[in-house]
């Protein structure tokens, strides 16, 4: 690809840290008048363009702080061979999982997205917030209409307060199954970390891996109606490790050196597992989480969701041997669902040295698979670190409260490629998100004033009430609505939501629950059904975890505050992708404050289309402006 030619170039200020990941310091990013995948040739700056040069160079450095990276992200299929089998995946730059961005904190990134690949899609820097910039967040139909194949998008992402591990994917259907990689969030240029430095750090980004074609399975299950895809098993770093079939010569290794302290990254990308990860006779601290950093947990095992990502001290301080680093897939459904995927991956943590060799030690401390005390346990222990150089700001007077109950739902299937008579949906509130498609998205809706796409009747409460954890098939309850609703917040609302979970269908699971443009203090969880005198005394308005998701318990409750100042549409939803497919989503919309700097920003020049997707299991029936799914 040739270097692209634009006055963007000035504000390139440093030279890029990774040369590997980064681009060149003499490639430009495009124009967005002329946001094409076109290269073209750079010419001699006239006099004019010197003023312009700088005078931008002015307005930009006036409002950067940190430095500015660029990256280029080009999205094709490629071939890979995992548990003997060879398929085509899409994946960023030929790798999966893709490219690492590393930054300090307070920096800007630029990423150039290149669709080569057949169909549309969308990608979302989770965990960040994107002050007054919703228009980069990237949920698909949400802030924008997908990159159609052929052309690119620049993603214009602006860190603030997140520090720590982060991660990228793609949100459009599930095809960040294998579109993801891991934003490493350093420390602002002169501070550290609130811990001893670490000699070294590694990202694991836990994965699934399915051998058919995810995008195919899903738009068959979602014509159908019939259950979505499982996974046939899952990766660490792209491997699924030694202990499957074809496997053993690539599984994924990280070399260490005794006395060496390491800054463990991990990742949860699966596309709906939560998992428990140990490492053999290796005791773990965890010290961040969702970027931001937590009082240390001194642990032998963690459990991680869909969604969130981990800060992890490990000290080599063991017999020079070889050690597995293993996850398997903690279920919190009915002990009696076994459908889920069994397989444990590893990699292998591998002392530098002479020694004789022995098998990698497996990690006696890993739970098993339906060690819901063990997850409840881990959960307990996270705190925020809430010191003087990290504060925290929970909301203590509540302008805002909902409460919101998080279920399993049904629907009747009428279009003429079902296969059955009612098709599995979810709801919040007992609403089942209807994504706008094809039109416009719900944030060029909002900007532009355009009716009729979306309505600001998500409720504050559910529509009926009943045993929330007493397993139901009752039909009113069973059957749920299909709408497109937003909940709309005035600027710097202090809003807290419980989010109840229930046992509708005896369905009743952890929902990792992600919140895009925010992070929220997760004030309280408990058991049971939440009560609204008692349970708030117990609040944690001290020091309670600060994430960006976050689980509500098997049939459970889970509280959370946060208050509304970045003004933009923000999507919120479960982070198990079957559950998002299904409806368990909505959006927030808030509205700008006084002042230019409270305000959203004005969008780019250039926004995706929106066209239809190509192979979309979703089609528009253009004569009646309804969304047929």
């Amino acid at each position: 690809m040739q270097p692209y030619s634009s006055i963007y170039h000035i504000i390139y200020i440093v030279p890029a840290r990774n040369p590997k990941q980064e681009r060149k310091a003499n490639w430009r990013l495009p124009h967005p008048r002329n946001n094409s995948m076109k290269p073209q040739m750079n010419c001699r700056l006239l006099m004019t363009e010197v003023l312009w040069f700088l005078f931008v160079f002015v307005q930009f450095t006036s409002l950067v702080q940190g430095e500015v990276h660029f990256y280029d992200f080009v999205v094709r299929e490629r071939t890979f061979t995992k548990l003997c089998v060879t398929k085509s995946i899409l994946v960023v730059n030929d790798s999966f999982p893709g490219p690492e961005i590393r930054v300090h904190k307070g920096d800007t990134v630029f990423v150039n997205v290149h669709n080569q690949g057949y169909y549309g899609f969308t990608i979302h820097w989770h965990g960040i917030k994107q002050p007054r910039n919703p228009w980069s967040d990237g949920p698909e139909y949400i802030t924008q209409c997908p990159i159609p194949p052929g052309t690119n998008f620049t993603y214009e992402i602006h860190l603030s307060d997140e520090e720590g591990t982060l991660w990228w994917h793609a949100h459009s259907d599930w095809t960040r199954a294998t579109v993801h990689g891991a934003i490493v969030i350093l420390p602002a240029v002169g501070t550290t970390f609130p811990f001893p430095q670490p000699d070294d750090d590694e990202t694991i980004i836990i994965a699934s891996w399915y051998f058919g074609d995810v995008k195919e399975l899903v738009d068959v299950a979602m014509e159908e109606g019939s259950d979505l895809p499982h996974s046939d098993a899952y990766t660490i770093n792209g491997e699924p490790g030694d202990l499957c079939n074809c496997s053993k010569e690539t599984t994924y290794r990280r070399m260490v050196d005794y006395g060496k302290t390491y800054l463990l990254r991990i990742i949860n990308a699966n596309i709906n597992a939560e998992h428990f990860f140990a490492v053999g006779d290796h005791n773990l601290t965890v010290v961040g989480l969702d970027g931001a950093y937590i009082k240390p947990i001194n642990t032998g095992y963690l459990v991680i969701s869909p969604g969130q990502a981990m800060d992890v001290l490990l000290e080599a301080n063991q017999s020079p041997g070889q050690y597995y680093m293993a996850a398997r897939q903690y279920s919190s459904e009915d002990a009696a669902v076994v459908d889920f995927d069994h397989v444990n991956v590893t990699a292998i943590l591998e002392y530098r040295g002479n020694y004789t060799y022995q098998p990698p030690s497996f990690p006696t401390t890993l739970p098993m698979y339906l060690d819901y005390p063990a997850a409840v346990k881990f959960t307990l222990r996270i705190k925020s670190l809430a010191t003087p150089e990290y504060p925290i700001s929970v909301p203590l007077n509540v302008t805002t409260s909902m409460f919101i109950t998080v279920s399993m739902n049904e629907l009747p299937c009428t279009h003429s490629g079902c296969k059955t008579d009612q098709k599995m949906t979810s709801s919040l509130n007992n609403v089942s998100w209807a994504f706008p498609l094809n039109t416009t998205d719900v944030l060029q809706a909002y900007y532009r004033n355009i009716s009729g796409v979306y309505t600001t009747d998500f409720p504050d409460q559910p529509t009926q009430y009943y045993n929330f954890t007493e397993e139901t098939f009752v039909e009113n309850i069973l059957f749920t609505v299909q709408g497109t609703k937003v909940k709309v917040l005035n600027y710097n609302e202090s809003v807290q939501i419980v989010f109840q979970g229930t046992d509708v269908m005896k369905s009743s699971v952890n929902h990792p629950m992600h919140m895009h443009g925010y992070s929220f203090y997760v004030v309280g969880f408990g058991f049971g059904i939440y009560n609204n005198e008692s349970d708030p005394k117990g609040f944690n308005l001290v020091d309670p975890p600060q994430v960006t998701t976050f689980g509500v318990p098997k049939n459970g409750w889970l509280a959370i505050r946060f208050t509304a100042n970045n003004p933009g549409v923000w999507f919120w939803h479960c982070h198990f992708e079957r559950h998002l497919s299904w409806g368990m989503d909505t959006a927030f919309i808030v509205k700008n404050g006084g002042t230019v700097q409270t305000s959203m920003r004005e969008p780019p020049a250039y926004m995706p289309p929106c066209n239809a997707q190509l192979d979309s299991h979703i089609k528009t029936d253009s004569t009646e402006g309804v969304n047929i799914i």
